[in-house]
């Protein structure tokens, strides 16, 4: 079968030949309505890229290299569908490294990727201050974007959720469902999504409940240590529990439940995130969805934008929007359970 050249692609769709190459290598940016004919015309054509000769053309792997913390937290499998799906549409593909939550192993990662040639990183980093070195010596030797959470200000740029907006969302919708005597769980861990949690509820709580900023449990983002921290909160009686993730939230219902507690009739839950279990715990888990595919699209739009300039600029740091998915764990609550 004839290969099809970047000449018939550029006949079919009617560019020149230098805009089907921009449009299929992912190198410069053209207009909207050229991308979509040109892709098109591939599509109908059957064009494959020869990504050897691509490479040896202009120094360029078309390949992303993304280190994540621990690949079983179900948040991070979520956001690498998203980048991958994103990338694949670019003409690009994902190289994937764990770091195990080890700053030290992270290091390893990054620079092993950076070793294989990938053009640029995408970066979720293990600890807010830990990964920071690291991450920063990397960002000089690659396009590199902090995803989802950061180490710092000034290191690379970062596209994360809106932690703040997020627990605010909580903590009204917690008040209009009658609660007024909360408890966080969270997770003791230094990343910038756990701190900038804590401190939210922290600097929101008060609306609610004047003391409920002391009543505060730490542990790590994990089922298990939500039923740990459900069992040593509940003799404290809160009627409500936010927690700074779904498995944690997970795992507190579990344990209430184990317990003979009435969620929400004694107790609301909520989580944070908005993965698969969230929907299937019983009763369904209420929580703060990420806007998954906008932090793909935009971490991987700053990242081509890197890659097509020269020079340093200034960085950015992109908070977007989440949304609450109000669900039965925090149900109003009824004259009997009050």
């Amino acid at each position: 079968m004839t290969e099809v050249t970047l000449r018939e692609v550029a006949r079919e769709s009617g560019y020149s030949v230098a805009t089907v190459s921009r449009v299929l290598s992912g190198t410069r940016a053209v207009g909207a309505q050229a991308e979509r004919r040109v892709r098109a015309a591939a599509e109908r054509l059957g064009y494959r890229p020869n990504q050897v000769a691509r490479a040896l053309r202009s120094r360029s792997t078309g390949t992303i290299g993304m280190v994540l913390p621990q690949i079983t937290n179900p948040f991070f499998p979520m956001l690498v569908r998203a980048v991958e799906h994103e990338l694949h549409s670019r003409g690009r593909a994902l190289l994937i490294a764990d770091c195990d939550d080890d700053p030290a192993v992270e290091a390893d990662r990054v620079n092993a990727l950076l070793n294989r040639q990938v053009d640029a990183l995408l970066v979720i980093p293990v600890h807010e201050e830990h990964s920071r070195v690291a991450v920063a010596a990397a960002a000089e030797r690659a396009p590199l974007v902090q995803l989802d959470r950061r180490c710092g200000t000034g290191v690379a740029d970062t596209v994360a959720v809106d932690n703040a907006a997020g627990m605010a969302l909580v903590l009204d919708h917690l008040a209009r469902t009658g609660r007024g005597r909360p408890c966080f769980l969270g997770s003791a861990a230094t990343d910038s999504a756990a701190v900038e949690r804590r401190a939210a509820y922290e600097a929101g709580v008060a609306a609610l409940d004047p003391e409920g900023a002391s009543r505060v449990e730490l542990g790590d983002f994990s089922v298990e240590w939500g039923r740990d921290a459900a069992e040593r909160v509940w003799s404290e009686r809160p009627d409500a529990l936010v927690c700074a993730n779904d498995l944690i939230a997970v795992g507190a219902i579990q344990q209430l439940r184990r317990m003979g507690v009435d969620v929400p009739g004694q107790v609301a839950v909520t989580g944070f995130d908005d993965v698969a279990i969230a929907s299937l715990a019983e009763p369904a888990l209420t929580t703060v969805r990420q806007p998954v595919t906008g932090l793909a699209e935009e971490a991987v739009r700053l990242l081509d934008q890197r890659l097509g300039e020269q020079g340093s600029r200034p960085r950015h740091a992109v908070r977007l929007a989440p949304e609450l998915v109000a669900r039965a764990s925090t149900a109003p609550r009824t004259e009997e359970a009050q």
